[in-house]
């Protein structure tokens, strides 16, 4: 009896959590993250503060993951198995939103080009004006955003395109995913 109830416990606060998780934001391609390989980020070499980051890897639209409600793509089956084996690991902050409109109480899109790694974890911004603004206080914008996170969560995702903002249009080369 006793251990019926633990585990029934234990199934709730799984179920509840669940939940309370939010919504990944997916655009137009059809792919959290634009299509792009969340685990390439940890390979790249971050820029200093203030200049451009390398741009995102492209994933293949035939090596995918389903992962909090999305599809996800990668650049190689190693990654994909990366990916599968720590999600939470390589998964962007805020559900691929834009971290400096979460710190400012919107949930607005995140362009998978303009991103920072901070403590082991993926952080987006929505256009290079705001990654600026990111940039000159992380510490202080992350704990907004950490603030402002719980209250945000549980809204709908953006369903606004980052591309379809006349200043991200210089910040990417290559569409994601890539057929193989």
């Amino acid at each position: 009896m006793i251990r019926r109830l633990l585990l029934a416990s234990a199934f709730s606060a799984f179920t509840l959590g669940a939940a309370q998780a939010g919504e990944q934001y997916v655009d137009e391609s059809g792919f959290a993250l634009s299509g792009y390989d969340p685990v390439a980020y940890f390979d790249l070499k971050q820029a200093p503060t203030g200049e451009h980051q390398p741009e995102a890897v492209p994933g293949k639209a035939g090596i995918t993951a389903e992962y909090n409600g999305a599809k996800w793509a990668f650049a190689s089956e190693a990654h994909r198995d990366k990916f599968l084996a720590d999600p939470a690991k390589y998964v962007p902050a805020y559900d691929g939103h834009c971290a400096y409109g979460i710190a400012q109480g919107g949930k607005v899109p995140g362009n998978p080009n303009l991103w920072r790694i901070v403590d082991g974890k993926l952080y987006l911004n929505i256009t290079p004006t705001v990654v600026g603004f990111w940039e000159s206080d992380i510490p202080g914008n992350l704990t907004k955003a950490e603030s402002n996170w719980q209250a945000k969560e549980a809204a709908p995702a953006s369903t606004k395109s980052w591309k379809a903002i006349e200043d991200n249009k210089d910040t990417y080369t290559v569409s994601a995913p890539v057929t193989n």
